[in-house]
């Protein structure tokens, strides 16, 4: 750890044709990014791919644009007919409530090599398309309203996959690029239209990417990624749901090593979820963690009464955006401690006495433990007024993680970003939502989802998935481990911890933050297989006693400094700088201090993460001396 630096703007891990990680290697580099600094912006050549669109798709993107733009349209791509008209209702819903309405074309693009066997090699299944043809629907807007299609893009998550744009890429010409743009009245005409336009194009090869790859990393995504038989992506899948439904008595996939996992029959029994009857049909997978908890939005508001929703605790910034921007709006209650639960309570008797004829709100959302200040809800005490008041429970256990903690018995439906711990190699993304079997509204989610339900996790991303979440629970035990020795050494030098003119003001971390909360759900059961019980998690967040000390600790921290959590290697980012520049008054009210960090511990040895993190408080003391 106390080696690793990473150039601004590179990606994180090195060398990652997919990582979902940027190099912002100080606390300037920080601020320039999100104020949209010349050096910082055009040093970027990777980023977290809700936020900075990857170079591939960007690369697509001009393609269509430059075949199908009427005037100064820009586009966004996703991978359905539905996905795109969810976004082409959402650009013109918003852009009327900004008061510019606009409009919004759809063109559907199916590209099919002319040699159906790839040279020979068998065809990868595209978004549920057989052969090796890609689908792709785009959504072509005037080029002033990109930032709100990008709004779209960030909160839902559900733009296409950086691998299947570059599966797309690889099956065009290579003068795909000079399309011609339309010319007569007819062209134009139809054009104005949706259309659906199949293309028959020769495949063509890549150029090079601006940062050079590691051979072994283009090793296995040519031969992990592009020459697999087309029934491992459903096997693939079909292993991820068991494993997050927590049903594999033995994971035997591990007997596959580095190679795809192709006739392995997989040992179930009862879930270890906390609800034995949980199955992988209850599992549903998504391209990103933010598309589940989108999704999970959406089927409450199909199938229950319209309603508010509450937002429990201070989220990740983009669950508070969905729970705002779509349905009837949300009860913010930005704390998530206690005295919460009684100002819900209030808010729901108010609602009851004003219509008794509907439930009071629609669902609550929390995350257990939050991001970024590790608080824990009382969620046996949630999920009574739940009960009482017929409304769903969506908790996202995303931090907390199902080797730690239990939290579905007390939700409706569990959603977390796959793309963190579960992965932990940052080079992918996915998402799961798992519902509850002995929920009241099951069956209700159940046949909603199984009428509407959509599988849009690209294949390729499911493979890399698997591989990536074999060794899930062994890699979260280390990094429990490791999170907890530098807590506790952290603590020990705060305010909080008793230390004599610190520089640090506290740690929060479940084990120190609503520790009675968290410990209401934490499995406290020794594990059969490692004689473990379930620890604090691999995420803490650090606040200081001046803004000086927060950025000397951070400029002076030896290991990768960018957004996204959960990663083998400890990564570090001024989570307040990144997720609220533009609203730190705001942020600050509910705790959330301009000078937070927020680090991600890995699975480095742990005195080299000890003598690692001395260093950093070092320097932060040393601005103690000068003000």
């Amino acid at each position: 750890m106390g080696e690793k630096s990473q150039a601004l703007g590179l990606s994180v891990p090195p060398h990652t044709p997919h990582a979902i990680s940027v190099s912002l290697p100080t606390w300037r580099d920080n601020v320039g990014y999100e104020a949209g600094d010349k050096r910082v912006v055009d040093s970027m050549v990777s980023g977290y791919p809700r936020f900075f669109i990857h170079l591939s798709i960007q690369k697509l993107a001009v393609v269509c644009e430059r075949k199908y733009n009427l005037g100064d349209e820009r586009c966004m791509l996703f991978p359905t007919k539905k996905i795109a008209e969810g976004c082409r209702s959402f650009i013109q819903q918003r852009s009327a409530v900004l008061g510019s309405p606009v409009n919004a074309r759809l063109v559907h693009l199916l590209i099919c090599p002319e040699d159906k066997q790839n040279d020979g090699i068998p065809g990868l299944e595209i978004s549920g398309n057989p052969g090796s043809c890609a689908n792709l629907h785009i959504v072509l807007f005037p080029a002033g309203s990109f930032p709100i299609a990008k709004e779209f893009w960030q909160h839902t998550g559900l733009g296409i996959s950086s691998r299947l744009a570059e599966r797309c890429l690889s099956l065009l010409p290579d003068d795909a690029t000079s399309v011609q743009r339309p010319t007569s009245q007819l062209q134009v005409e139809f054009l104005q239209k949706d259309i659906t336009d199949t293309t028959l194009l020769s495949r063509a090869r890549l150029s090079s990417t601006t940062e050079e790859l590691n051979p072994d990393s283009v090793y296995l995504e040519e031969r992990y990624g592009r020459n697999l038989p087309l029934d491992a992506a459903s096997f693939a899948k079909r292993t991820l749901r068991s494993r997050v439904a927590g049903v594999l008595i033995r994971d035997n996939v591990n007997e596959c090593h580095t190679e795809p996992c192709l006739g392995k029959e997989l040992v179930v029994g009862p879930s270890v979820r906390g609800i034995t009857s949980v199955a992988a049909d209850d599992v549903y997978l998504f391209p990103t963690g933010m598309s589940a908890i989108w999704n999970a939005h959406n089927i409450a508001l199909a199938v229950r009464p319209p309603a508010k929703s509450v937002c429990f605790g201070f989220p990740y910034t983009d669950t508070l955006k969905i729970l705002q921007k779509w349905g009837p709006g949300c009860h913010f209650l930005g704390f998530g401690v206690d005295s919460d639960i009684d100002e819900l309570e209030k808010i729901l008797e108010a609602e009851v006495k004003r219509d008794p004829t509907t439930p009071p709100v629609l669902a609550l959302f929390t995350e257990f433990p939050s991001n970024p200040l590790l608080r824990s809800a009382n969620l046996p005490r949630l999920r009574a007024l739940a009960d009482k008041y017929d409304f769903l429970i969506v908790v996202d256990e995303t931090i907390g993680n199902f080797v730690n903690v239990k939290v579905l018995p007390y939700a409706d439906i569990v959603v977390s970003s796959l793309t963190k711990v579960f992965s932990g190699a940052s080079n992918v993304m996915g998402g799961s939502l798992t519902l509850n079997p002995q929920g009241r509204h099951y069956s209700a989610l159940k046949d909603y989802l199984k009428d509407n339900f959509e599988d849009v996790y690209f294949d390729e991303d499911a493979i890399y998935m698997e591989r990536n979440s074999r060794d899930f629970k062994r890699r979260v035990r280390v990094i429990d481990a490791n999170a907890e020795a530098v807590c506790d050494f952290l603590r020990s030098k705060s305010i909080a911890g008793g230390a004599p003119a610190p520089a640090i003001k506290e740690v929060f971390y479940p084990k120190y933050i609503t520790r009675e909360n968290y410990d209401k759900c934490r499995i406290q059961s020794v594990d059969s297989e490692d004689g473990k019980t379930g620890g604090f998690g691999g995420l803490f967040s650090l606040t200081f006693t001046s803004i000086a000390a927060s950025k000397a600790f951070f400029d002076a921290l030896p290991c990768y400094k960018g957004p996204s959590l959960g990663t083998n290697f400890t990564l570090a980012c001024p989570f307040t700088i990144l997720a609220h520049f533009g609203e730190l008054d705001w942020a600050a009210q509910y705790g959330v201090e301009e000078g937070l960090v927020r680090i991600s511990v890995g699975m480095e040895d742990s005195q080299v993460l000890l003598r690692s993190f001395q260093i950093a408080l070092n320097a932060a003391e040393a601005t103690l001396a000068t003000t």
